[in-house]
């Protein structure tokens, strides 16, 4: 089928890209710059000119395709609750070009949202969480009541793998380096969910080629947490810097607005998501990551 993917040359897009494919699919990717077109081309798909902003152009795209992978986010933490606001619009806009058309939709989320008490799994819903991300969930929903083809993707909070520079792994990183430890809040137990990126692509095609009920929610979740003191210690490790415990007042002055997640505690299964698609994650782990030269890198 061709695919309308945005975020197409993103992190994770250029790995769904190249999946697809591979699979035999062909590819229409978004592009809003001549850098990002070249970049399409070049991996074999074609280029829909346009950017999150242009609804027309959105809409023109989905209904050139066969389906639609919606992946592009505007990483303006500056505004990022009116960048959750657009995408809510988005996809809207993609939404009224799929209606009676029976075209997939995969809209992408977070297992974060759904920090709770527990595993969090695919059934979870919030609709009246405080986050200005669940705009994207509730979103989804506003299309399966229209009657779209939708199922929303879940990503890890930590998406790893080469070509990582703007998740959670990297600010961590980063944090450390600048304040010369690196530093967890309390006992360090709380838990991350991880996945490659590689990985994560090969669930986006397997959802997008199986057959799914409107709504369905998928975990691209590999390892369903891994203690954040663990990634601390070997990034101090790596870093040869010390590691430490802080407090919930030193927390705040040595985070600052990544402190809530520094102590994101977000175990999630992927139970489901494996039996229903078959999915079984095969490239590193996180700590296998860490402990490679990407994101040591002294180029970085």
């Amino acid at each position: 089928m061709k695919v309308f993917v945005t975020g197409a040359t993103g992190f994770i897009g250029t790995a769904v890209v190249q999946e697809l494919l591979g699979a035999g699919h062909k590819v229409l990717g978004l592009a809003r710059s001549e850098e990002s077109a070249k970049k399409l081309i070049e991996a074999g798909a074609e280029v829909h000119q346009g950017d999150l902003t242009d609804f027309e152009r959105l809409k023109s795209g989905a209904n050139a395709a066969d389906a639609v992978i919606h992946l592009g986010f505007v990483h303006d933490f500056g505004r990022f609750e009116e960048m959750c606001e657009l995408d809510r619009d988005v996809i809207g806009a993609i939404g009224d070009a799929l209606v009676g058309t029976d075209k997939p939709f995969l809209i992408t989320s977070g297992t974060a949202l759904f920090s709770k008490d527990g595993i969090t799994t695919e059934k979870d819903r919030n609709v009246h969480h405080p986050h200005p991300r669940i705009a994207t969930e509730n979103a989804a929903d506003d299309q399966v009541a229209k009657g779209v083809r939708v199922a929303v993707i879940r990503l890890s909070p930590s998406v790893h793998g080469e070509g990582d520079q703007i998740g959670f792994v990297p600010l961590f990183i980063k944090i450390a380096k600048e304040k010369g430890v690196s530093s967890v809040i309390g006992d360090g137990n709380n838990r991350w969910p991880a996945v490659h990126r590689l990985d994560a692509a090969g669930l986006y095609r397997l959802a997008l080629e199986k057959p799914f009920e409107n709504g369905t929610r998928y975990h691209a979740v590999s390892e369903e947490g891994i203690e954040l003191k663990t990634v601390a210690a070997e990034i101090a490790d790596r870093l040869n810097i010390p590691f430490t415990s802080l407090n919930s007042q030193e927390a705040g002055q040595h985070f600052s607005w990544f402190t809530h997640f520094a102590e994101l505690d977000n175990p999630t299964s992927s139970e489901w998501t494996r039996n229903a698609l078959g999915w079984n994650p095969v490239h590193p782990t996180l700590l296998e990551d860490l402990k490679g030269s990407y994101y040591f890198s002294e180029l970085r």
